[in-house]
């Protein structure tokens, strides 16, 4: 709070001269004789209106994204992809549905460690989320380098535009999906530093035709080694009342382990009540999702069916999804209803047809 006081002081400073030197203009020439130039009023009136909301705009710095997406109306994208392309094969892992699944054996523990009376909590909305682009067919290569996990990053080719939207959050991710390639690249801690160049911390590139999953052992951009926009919740899949796919969501505090399809964990902890990375949920059958919100419910239906992926560590119990804003402040209180009590961790190893691929047995 005291650096954004100091910071005002000069806006203060110059408020005060312009209202100073408007009273002293106002006071040697009266208002008869001023109205008669309406243009040195109203540059003087706005001049002292423009510094009190400069002023309160920076001390509502926390805020200030989720004022600029209220003005601007922010939407994401919709994914549209060509024939022989899709978000991975319809056997994919991400992409299969488990509410008949065995419940895993140490679900209770799981759930107890995690939080059985914290709250659902959506990570997204008008200004937070993860947010994406689409390239275009004719989009150059960018350059990338890696400044932490370049060993276990993929050299590229990285198609993503220069006006690639970054996350507005510590992880700073890049999202870009390449549908002319049928393709996905995405960047951890990513910054553009020049055009057509950006470094990272990590990055990843995904064959969308492909089940292929990373090396045994590799980071992505993401902390479990799986892609992230396939499990983000976009508001164009809630608009048409249904999510085929499962959510990607984090934890407090996870194991140093990881399961299938995870390939990396982020953990110190050897605690086994702790979930591992790649470990998939489920809202239990028995919640009634009836009395939500429409994007409530179908959000809710998505995780009865095709559950969430534990990716990252992170606030408990949060999905992701992308900013949008669309998305309500309903969705925020009907959430709030469900708990982690609502959760089952679920055995899906039985879905595995083989240890480096994200395929499913059918």
């Amino acid at each position: 709070m005291i650096e954004k006081l100091l910071a005002l002081a000069p806006l203060a400073g110059l408020w005060i001269a312009v209202a100073g030197l408007a009273f002293l203009e106002f006071g040697k020439f009266g208002f008869g004789r001023i109205k008669k130039h309406p243009l040195v009023v109203f540059i003087l009136v706005l001049s002292l209106l423009t510094l009190p909301v400069g002023g309160i705009y920076i001390l509502l710095g926390p805020y200030q994204a989720r004022i600029l997406a209220r003005l601007m109306r922010r939407q994401s994208p919709s994914v549209i992809l060509p024939n022989g392309c899709s978000m991975f094969p319809s056997d994919n892992v991400w992409n299969a549905r488990v509410q008949n699944l065995p419940v895993d054996p140490r679900s209770a523990a799981y759930v107890e460690a995690m939080g059985p009376d914290l709250p659902l909590h959506p990570d997204f909305g008008p200004s937070s989320g993860i947010p994406f682009a689409i390239a275009e067919a004719d989009q150059p290569a960018a350059e990338v380098s890696f400044i932490d996990e370049g060993a276990e990053s993929d050299r590229g080719p990285y198609r993503i535009p220069d006006g690639a939207p970054i996350e507005q959050a510590e992880d700073a991710h890049v999202l870009v999906v390449d549908p002319n390639r049928c393709m996905l690249y995405e960047l951890y801690r990513a910054e553009r530093i020049a055009p057509l160049q950006w470094q990272a911390y990590s990055g990843a590139i995904f064959d969308l035709r492909s089940n292929n999953l990373r090396p045994w052992g590799w980071t992505s951009a993401d902390a479990a080694g799986l892609p992230i926009l396939p499990g983000l919740a976009r508001f164009d899949e809630v608009a048409k009342g249904e999510i085929r796919h499962a959510l990607r969501f984090s934890a407090r505090r996870t194991q140093r382990a990881f399961v299938w399809p995870a390939r990396h964990m982020a953990s110190p902890s050897t605690d086994p009540n702790l979930p591992p990375m790649g470990q998939r949920f489920r809202l239990k059958s028995s919640v009634d999702v009836g009395g939500y919100s429409q994007p409530a419910q179908v959000i809710l239906r998505a995780l009865k069916e095709y559950g969430m992926l534990l990716a990252d560590n992170g606030g408990p119990w949060f999905i992701t999804g992308t900013p949008d804003s669309r998305w309500s402040s309903e969705i925020v209180k009907d959430f709030r209803r469900i708990h982690g009590s609502d959760f089952e961790a679920v055995d899906s190893s039985g879905l595995m047809a083989g240890p480096d691929s994200a395929q499913v047995r059918q």
